[in-house]
Parts: structure tokens; sequence; C-alpha cells
């Protein structure tokens, strides 16, 4: 997942060109195809043979259409553009007649990211709803249908979005870091973050590389925490046939701090006893397997609601 591009004074959505064009290196050199969001829906459930690279790109910044868009037409490389329509055309953003331009190349998928992009697990449920409905009228009149696959502003949900979302939609995307499979929720698919801090090549490498770390279920289906459910009861349970599960290591950042979690592992279920609460605005937990070699990963993100 991207943002910017070339905007060196937002280092936490930003890459540099020149990184990213090593990235696209570093996928044709593993042998790597890219996925063509366009044949997202009928492939999902089949398994893939070889990995494939999903590129995404939130927010439709104006950067991306000046420095980015000319080397991915260039070199055909399929993406999703998630646009937000109320800051279209708006200072720093793409216009409506270059998202058209984008929309019309068959390896491009222009997605759905709300209306207003604020935060909007904050606010009431109708005003998500009214939100989601109104970038709805304006996708429709200005590209002539409404996106089917869907991107979280911030890569937040509560479970009343998540449903919704479901209803409405055909996939909805967070930002929790992991690697998807089909066992995954349709609704609740991980990517991985790519800015200056975390598009390091050495770390582009690795993950690239990661297997998904496939699970059965994973609890609390609510992600939204609040006073009551901070922190969360955490559990994970996996499919009997998955092997080297003993071999999970996980960590998180409740109290502010990155360490090791504690874990338990029983009857093909991992739990993890946090040390304390999450702080706002977000808690993480990065699960990881060594697998005979393969390293395979999920990453899960729980909004904190602020008491006032």
């Amino acid at each position: 997942m991207y943002h910017r591009f070339n905007e060196n004074k937002y280092p936490s959505t930003n890459i540099q060109m020149k990184i990213f064009k090593k990235h696209i290196e570093i996928i044709k050199n593993s042998n790597y195809n890219f996925h063509n969001p366009n044949k997202f829906n009928e492939s999902f459930d089949s398994p893939k043979l070889n990995k494939e690279i999903l590129i995404t790109v939130d927010d439709a910044f104006e950067s991306f259409y000046k420095e980015a868009w000319p080397y991915l037409k260039k070199n055909k490389i399929p993406f999703i553009l998630f646009v937000s329509t109320e800051p279209v055309g708006k200072q720093g953003y793409m216009t409506w007649d270059q998202i058209r331009e984008i929309k019309n190349e068959n390896f491009v998928l222009i997605g759905h990211h709300s209306h207003s992009h604020e935060y909007l697990i904050d606010e009431t449920n109708n005003d998500f709803i009214a939100d989601i409905e109104k970038a709805n009228k304006i996708f429709l009149q200005e590209l002539g249908g409404v996106p089917k696959l869907f991107s979280y502003p911030f890569g937040e949900y509560s479970q009343f979005m998540r449903d919704y979302i479901s209803k409405n939609f055909d996939f909805a995307f967070g930002q929790h870091s992991g690697v998807i499979d089909f066992n995954k929720d349709k609704f609740e698919l991980p990517r991985f973050p790519i800015n200056e801090k975390y598009g390091e090549l050495k770390r582009f490498q690795s993950i690239i590389n990661y297997y998904p770390l496939e699970y059965y279920k994973l609890f609390p289906l609510e992600k939204k925490l609040t006073n009551e459910t901070n922190p969360p009861k955490f559990k994970v349970k996996f499919f009997k046939e998955q092997k080297n599960l003993n071999n999970i290591t996980c960590y998180s950042n409740e109290l502010n701090e990155w360490k090791k979690s504690k874990t338990n592992f029983s009857n093909q279920t991992l739990i993890i006893e946090f040390r304390g609460p999450f702080k706002p605005r977000r808690g993480r937990v990065n699960c990881s397997l060594n697998d005979n070699g393969k390293w395979r990963w999920f990453g899960i993100q729980f909004p904190i609601q602020e008491i006032k």
C-alpha cells in the first residue's frame, strides 16, 4: 500500500520514486507476477500456483499522478487506486479527469475510499452510512458506476462498518500487515503499508517473500476497542492440518511498547495475554512462523476509542 510519491514533507506516507522503482525491480527479479485487480473477484477463491503481488495506492494524491503514474503506465503495471470523493480536485489531489484517464486502462481498477476520509470509526453508524452513500452518488456521476472494492480510511473499522461494507461491496482492505489467502475474511484483507520508514529495500525484499499465516478464525470479531474491551481477549484458531504452529512468535504494542507477546498454545488455538491495555490511537499485533524455511505472517490492527 502506497500513498504519496516524492513528497518529502510527508515521510509517514511518502515513498521516493527511485525507491519505488527498485521495489518494482525486486518484484520482477523475484519472478512474481503483478496481480491485475480486474481479475481479483473471479480469482480470489482459486488456489495460486505462484505468488502474485497486488499494488494499491490510497487517496489519489496529485504526486501519484505526476510521479508514479507515467512509470506505471509505461510499464503496464497493474494497481488499484482507492479514491475518496471529497478531496478530488482540491490542492494536492487528482482531478476527476485524471482519475478517468487512469480508469480507462485495462490494468487499473478504481476503488472506493469513502467520501470524507475522516476518522469514520469515530462517527455514528448513520453518519458512516451517509458518508459512503454520498461517495456512491459522486462515483456514479463522475465514473458511471460505484467501485466494488473498498479501502477503510486509516485501515480502521468496527464490526458494524465491516458488516455494512460486506453487504455493499465485494471486498475490503485494511492497513494491517499480512499476506492474502482465500481463507482471509474478504472484508478484512491485509496490506503491507509502505513508506519512507517501512520501504527500506531489505524489508521490502522480506515482505514480498512472506507466505500467508492462515487461520480458521480470529477473535475478537470486534476490532474497535473501548475501555471495557481493552485489552481484548485475543485468540486465533488454526486448521488441524497446519504444522509447525509451535514456532509462532508474536509481537504487540500494548502500553505503547513493542515487545514479544506472552503466548499460550493448545488445541490448535493461540492465546495472547496482553501486559495491559493498548493506547490510542491504534493497537497492533504481528505474528510470524518459520514453517520449514518459509516465513508466514499475519497482523491485526485495533482502533482504540478515545474517551474524552
